[in-house]
């Protein structure tokens, strides 16, 4: 009889992905996903550019592709980031990658040995937390502040665990969290990280999406010792199921990335490459990313307007942008009975335990979306999360 891996045994289903299962409910009204708005989505110029590269050369799009990815999307990204983020120097490599969240398994398969460690933020993104799990690594959480993740907590944890490999960190409109790191702070983990010869792991899927306040520079652009690998997406922006996303790899690891990426999936599907390089060709994306921006800040300030009338005794620090609220229960309510409750009532949201790198530890928070649902479907879900609590 065949035996499954140890690792695999012992590990346990994304709940994003499980609880997404029950939202196709009819009635379901879902916090619980993590998806744009379907409103953000350019859907008239995909389908443009996709049947334009079909048509003119559909065998370029058909064919293998480089495992490094698309050369002229490569060069597109180079110099966006370069001109919006100030991301990427001439010591740097951009590596297209299928999602962002194979920029970590890969990043975990090159830094990292079965029995090592990586820090990460507590609470933090589920599919990274899996991910780190699955080659075998030990997760040393550091709590966050209003302000992103504690230094003080990081310094310790660092002294802590003198086998840590890596920091990964989501700095902007952190999943689930909704903190955005401080300048100071990301200053303060960059020298950490070079003091302790630790890499960091700058995951920033939501940077495009703010909404309020000031963009704070990434870790990335002051990485003069090349110990910072960049991690965007273009699931956020322009659609989620075309699965394009991008590393910015230090020269000196870029050749074992590359070695790990063709270990993976050899190379991201070319045609997805291509629409993502003609839609920067053909089209204003600075000016999409800005009408994205109108669609999300509404959304956004309707739940949390809901949230403060129907909901008061659930805290939360107001996000800044990204898609996502991490909402703490009084404490007499217990979190997953509350959840289980509230699916009898046809809202779903996602246990915050899920997010942390001990799953079974108590946990009083929720994590709620705000981009999927509906606008008549976000007053309403909060209105029957304020009901259930009252049952408390």
């Amino acid at each position: 009889m065949y035996k499954l891996s140890d690792k695999f045994t012992s590990m346990k289903p994304s709940a994003v992905r499980e609880i997404l299962k029950v939202t196709s409910q009819p009635g379901m009204i879902a916090f619980a996903g993590g998806s744009p708005a379907v409103s953000a989505f350019p859907c008239e110029e995909v389908k443009k550019l996709s049947a334009e590269i079909l048509e003119e050369n559909p065998v370029s799009a058909l064919v293998y592709g480089v495992s490094e990815g698309y050369d002229p999307l490569r060069k597109t990204v180079k110099q966006w980031l370069k001109e919006r983020e100030n991301v990427g120097t001439d010591d740097d490599t951009v590596i297209i990658t299928a999602g962002g969240t194979q920029v970590m398994d890969i990043a975990t398969r090159i830094l990292a040995g079965e029995g090592d460690t990586v820090i990460c933020e507590e609470p933090s993104f589920i599919g990274s937390l899996n991910c780190f799990r699955s080659h075998g690594l030990k997760l040393a959480g550091v709590p966050i502040d209003a302000d992103g993740m504690n230094i003080e907590a990081l310094e310790r944890v660092i002294k802590e665990n003198p086998s840590a490999k890596f920091i990964y960190t989501i700095p902007n409109f952190q999943n689930p969290g909704g903190t955005t790191l401080s300048l100071e702070k990301r200053k303060a983990m960059y020298e950490l990280a070079k003091e302790n010869d630790l890499v960091i792991v700058e995951d920033n899927p939501y940077g495009n999406l703010r909404v309020a306040g000031e963009d704070v520079p990434a870790i990335k652009s002051f990485d003069t010792e090349g110990i910072v690998i960049y991690a965007g997406s273009f699931s956020k922006i322009l659609a989620p199921g075309i699965r394009v996303a991008y590393a910015v790899v230090p020269n000196k690891m870029a050749p074992s990335f590359t070695i790990g990426k063709q270990v993976s999936d050899v190379h991201t599907g070319v045609l997805n490459q291509m629409i993502v390089s003609r839609w920067f060709d053909e089209y204003d994306v600075n000016a999409h990313i800005e009408n994205i921006r109108k669609i999300y800040r509404h959304k956004l300030a309707l739940m949390c307007d809901s949230l403060d009338k129907y909901c008061p005794d659930i805290e939360y620090v107001r996000p800044e942008g990204g898609l996502f609220i991490w909402a703490k229960l009084p404490d007499n309510v217990d979190m997953l009975t509350y959840v289980n409750r509230l699916l009898e009532k046809k809202v779903a949201v996602v246990p915050g335990s899920a997010f942390m790198t001990d799953d079974t530890a108590p946990c009083s928070y929720v994590r709620l979306n705000f981009s999927t649902p509906s606008d008549e479907n976000i007053v309403e879900g909060v209105k029957l999360m304020g009901e259930v609590l009252k049952t408390f």
